[in-house]
């Protein structure tokens, strides 16, 4: 296993864990999450990170999109996210 599929794995498990969120089976770098409210979400990460790390995609409603990245990218994202669904 690679280290970034590795890295998938533990990030995709540690938001699992964040009441509020559901990750979605996903392929390549990119994690699915269900959540109630994804434009909110979505504007309040982007602001707080920067412009695009989370995305709202069409054709997948009450759901957002984040791009695995380093340990320490996603650890900023996962504390991010925890914050403002709590």
């Amino acid at each position: 296993m690679s280290e970034r599929s590795e890295e998938k794995e533990r990030f995709y498990s540690r938001l699992s864990r964040i009441p509020g969120i559901r990750p979605m089976p996903s392929i390549g770098d990119w994690i699915l999450l269900q959540v109630s409210k994804p434009s909110d979400l979505a504007r309040k990460v982007n602001r707080r990170l920067e412009p695009g790390v989370m995305s709202v995609p069409r054709h997948v409603p009450g759901a957002v999109r984040i791009h695995v990245a380093d340990p320490k990218r996603n650890e900023e994202l996962l504390q991010t996210i925890r914050e403002l669904v709590a």
